[in-house]
């Protein structure tokens, strides 16, 4: 009998992160005493900016017509009080064992051959490439995103309690950390690393508390995830995520950023996120094209399928987004 994908087929994630959340403080305060960072809501008028068609844009009384109008905006914004000028960030991570074996899979034969295809990765190669290279998009403070631009300094500490006291590493200053290329691991990008491909190996329970010191200045603004306005009835045009009136970052953007470790596309200039087609929705762009035969489908089916067997960064790919868990059944697949 050929065998054929599974119709039903479905990973769950291996790197189980939580949402972050924003506090503050001084850090030329003597007691570090930490405060929540809130949402605030603004109004503003603002001025006629967008790209006007050539009828507008020619005439000048029209434009002028266009340009008295007002652009008014009701907003969310997070910022530190006049007196902090250190956002903390934190959150956590708990890392389960790999094994290959799908959450869900309608076809026995083929959950065997796809055990039998993970099994063999996870002897000739192991974890420890994808540890780390994730260990080292903790360590780089990839994961803070906007707020990490604007930073003086980050200092990054990761440890195994939640209150910090058995701590694994600390970066003193995250952003001498590249984000381009994977190479310069450090001792502590190391101990991270250990920690992470233990805990996909199943040798041992692993959770990792990440915080983030994020110099940024006082009264600066910073950056919580945005939610997605559904109801266009809402007042607001932006509003940002919060929990309990403090503001945070969402798991979902914590995760790709981890997971931003597929240098292995064709023609790889800088890192992507570890997704089926590479895809990049700021760029509007997927980095794994169908037609190149580079896409996760492509190749996991040819490997498990097939048995042809892609070259090493290739393998690490497909891992990586199966380590990234979804739902990947032929169902409804022409």
């Amino acid at each position: 009998m050929t065998l054929k994908t599974a119709s039903v087929l479905a990973f769950e994630r291996n790197l189980d992160i939580s949402d972050a959340f924003f506090w503050q403080f001084d850090s030329h305060s003597k007691t570090t005493e930490l405060k929540p960072v809130g949402i605030q809501t603004k109004s503003v008028r603002g001025t006629i900016s967008n790209r006007q068609k050539a009828a507008i844009a020619n005439d000048p009384a029209k434009l002028d017509a266009e340009i008295e109008k007002a652009n008014l905006q009701t907003v969310d914004v997070a910022a530190l009080d006049h007196d902090c000028d250190t956002l903390l960030v934190k959150w956590s991570c708990k890392v389960l064992p790999f094994t290959g074996k799908p959450s869900v899979c309608n076809d026995q034969d083929y959950q065997t051959k796809l055990l039998e295809v993970v099994n063999s990765y996870l002897t000739e190669q192991g974890v420890a490439e994808l540890s780390r290279r994730y260990a080292a998009n903790i360590a780089n403070a990839r994961w803070l995103w906007r707020n990490r631009l604007g930073a003086e300094t980050i200092k990054v500490t990761v440890s195994l309690s939640a209150n910090g006291d058995d701590s694994v590493a600390e970066i003193a200053d995250a952003k001498k950390l590249s984000l381009t290329n994977f190479d310069d691991v450090n001792a502590d990008v190391a101990k991270i690393s250990a920690f992470i491909e233990q805990g996909l190996k199943g040798e041992t329970f692993v959770i990792l508390y990440v915080k983030a010191e994020v110099k940024v200045g006082y009264g600066q603004e910073v950056y919580p995830s945005q939610e997605l306005v559904l109801d266009t009835g809402k007042t607001k045009s932006k509003e940002l995520y919060k929990k309990h009136d403090i503001a945070g970052m969402h798991s979902q953007k914590i995760s790709n950023a981890i997971r931003t470790v597929d240098t292995w596309y064709p023609d790889a200039q800088f890192p992507v996120a570890a997704e089926p087609y590479a895809a990049v929705t700021t760029l509007g762009t997927a980095f794994r094209q169908p037609k190149q035969k580079q896409d996760f489908y492509s190749l996991f089916d040819g490997w498990v399928l097939n048995d042809t067997k892609p070259g090493v960064g290739q393998q690490h790919y497909i891992m990586s987004v199966l380590i990234r868990g979804g739902v990947f059944g032929a169902s409804g697949k022409e």
